[in-house]
């Protein structure tokens, strides 16, 4: 469904609201941007790698301690 105006102030208002929810929304993606740079840093990635390859090594050990 449109939305009805009556009048051209009732417009202005629905255009700076949704100007102002398009900045929100361009800010979010901004922070999601600086994120995922973060999460993909090669310091970042070698830590998660490390924590990946010592868990698999604790569960290998653990396994062989249970048989």
């Amino acid at each position: 469904m449109m939305k009805e105006y009556n009048t051209f102030e009732d417009i202005d208002t629905d255009l700076k609201r949704l100007n102002l929810e398009r900045q929100i929304a361009i800010e979010e993606l901004k922070l999601v941007q600086i994120k995922i740079e973060e999460e993909f840093k090669p310091y970042n990635l070698i830590l998660t790698a490390f924590k990946v390859v010592s868990k698999i090594g604790l569960f290998k050990i653990l396994k062989k301690i249970m048989k």
